[in-house]
């Protein structure tokens, strides 16, 4: 089941040139909802589009925003002219 939102795109504060979306909580809990056996550091693996691009990666619970965050690779935000405060238009599906 796919979910779609529009999250604001940011800088990671601890790491320069890590960029992130943050998921609703809606979809974050319907994620956490679901059996599934977590990844590294809580990881839950996903594809995702944004524009015309379409990629592979996990998602990472982060408890001080309480929810589940999606890193934005470089590419992703070149092809589509992304930059920190950009709302981003997002398709995620859980990869099972």
């Amino acid at each position: 089941m796919p979910f779609e939102f529009t999250s604001e795109l940011y800088e990671w504060s601890a790491r320069d040139n890590w960029f992130f979306v943050d998921l609703p909580h809606e979809v974050s809990d319907a994620i956490t909802a679901m059996p599934l056996i977590p990844g590294g550091f809580g990881s839950v693996k996903v594809e995702v589009s944004v524009g015309h691009v379409t990629w592979r990666t996990s998602v990472f619970p982060d408890d001080k925003r309480g929810t589940f965050v999606l890193p934005i690779k470089k590419e992703v935000r070149a092809r589509n002219s992304l930059f920190a405060g950009s709302r981003v238009e997002v398709t995620l599906e859980v990869v099972r």
